[in-house]
């Protein structure tokens, strides 16, 4: 087995025989295999993996320390596995399924003679291996983020008046796609003008005018692993108003990532940015989270939240991103992703975060 079975099978309970994956990130991240439909056994002595005749070739050639075994009745490979490996208790992924979906897993698995299901605790175990990034995955956000940069530097070079939100974000998609991304970390997020105050707004034919904040709010993929960033520009000279709001959204970013280091809480980092942006009178301006994990999915354990009590340890890649958001007026953003050090982070941004007035 790989150290990253391995580690799941150490952090299994003893009275448990065997895990069953079925997520694509997560079965991705055990085998290195993609593929939209699997079923990874992950036993004690051995990890078998179920697919179908789509990906038997590929999953073969791919896969890494895995019996894959073709399904044509996926019941009957079920029983087999569960047969050969004498298993009786089996965890399943309780994020992975609908209700219907396990429902349907777990009579199977009774069906074969696993005699106890349960799907409450593997999510914890896969989080936490997960949670801590190798370098060769910190390299892989890294090589992302450098390709959302490179668009991102080139595209804002097209603002002019009239130009609209979707025309930046094909352009966007389109640049980092010809540099080598696998593709987009999610759908990108261009919002102009009065639009900004809407933090997960949707770019539409919205077009850009003087004096518009443009705020963006990208990431490209590499390998599966993402990249996510934050940039709010000018178009134009901006009013004292978006001066000011502007300049406080920089200053509490930069507050929290002051706060990261190992053994900071979520909380800890959160407060840092919101504190200041509530004393600066821009209190339930900022509704989100300052921030969230990424890696093979883009919103990844842990939360930097105002609840969140979760200790930050060396390896973590967070992100930090404060806004304020006055409705139907503006909004500003700036996020940076950080690999969390013992003593403080590495912002694998590079980009200048000072106001740029096009």
């Amino acid at each position: 087995m790989n150290n990253r079975l391995s580690a799941l099978v150490m952090l299994l309970p003893q009275n448990v025989d065997a895990a069953l994956i079925i997520s694509e990130t997560n079965r991705r991240y055990f085998t290195g295999f993609v593929s939209s439909l699997g079923y990874l056994f992950v036993t004690r002595e051995k990890s078998v993996l179920l697919v179908d005749s789509r990906y038997e070739e590929a999953a073969r050639k791919t896969a890494v320390d895995c019996e894959v075994v073709r399904f044509q009745k996926l019941s009957d490979s079920i029983k087999e596995v569960v047969t050969q490996y004498r298993l009786k208790n089996i965890l399943l992924e309780g994020s992975a399924f609908t209700l219907n979906e396990a429902e349907h897993i777990g009579k199977m698995l009774e069906d074969a003679g696993a005699a106890s299901i349960k799907n409450a605790e593997l999510d914890k175990y896969i989080s936490r291996l997960r949670v801590i990034k190798t370098s060769d995955e910190i390299g892989k956000m890294l090589h992302a983020q450098r390709l959302t940069e490179e668009a991102f530097t080139e595209t804002i070079k097209l603002i002019k008046e009239g130009v609209t939100e979707r025309e930046l974000a094909l352009e966007l998609e389109f640049r980092m796609r010809r540099a080598g991304a696998d593709g987009v970390s999610f759908d990108l997020i261009v919002l102009a003008g009065n639009k900004t105050s809407m933090p997960h707004g949707v770019p539409g034919y919205n077009p850009v005018h003087n004096g518009d904040f443009v705020l963006f709010d990208i990431g490209a993929t590499v390998d599966g692993y993402h990249s996510d960033m934050t940039r709010t520009v000018a178009f134009g000279k901006v009013s004292a108003m978006q001066r000011r709001i502007y300049q406080t959204v920089l200053q509490a970013q930069k507050n929290g990532l002051d706060a990261v280091r190992q053994g900071a809480s979520c909380h800890e980092v959160d407060k840092a940015a919101r504190s200041y942006i509530d004393e600066a009178g821009y209190q339930g301006m900022f509704g989100h989270s300052t921030g969230h994990g990424v890696g093979l999915d883009i919103h990844e354990s842990p939360s930097v939240s105002p609840d969140n009590n979760y200790i930050l340890h060396s390896g973590m890649v967070i992100t930090v991103e404060p806004g304020i958001y006055v409705p139907g007026r503006c909004g500003v953003r700036i996020e940076d992703m950080v690999a969390v050090t013992r003593d403080g982070c590495i912002n694998l941004a590079t980009l200048p975060k000072e106001l740029i007035e096009l």
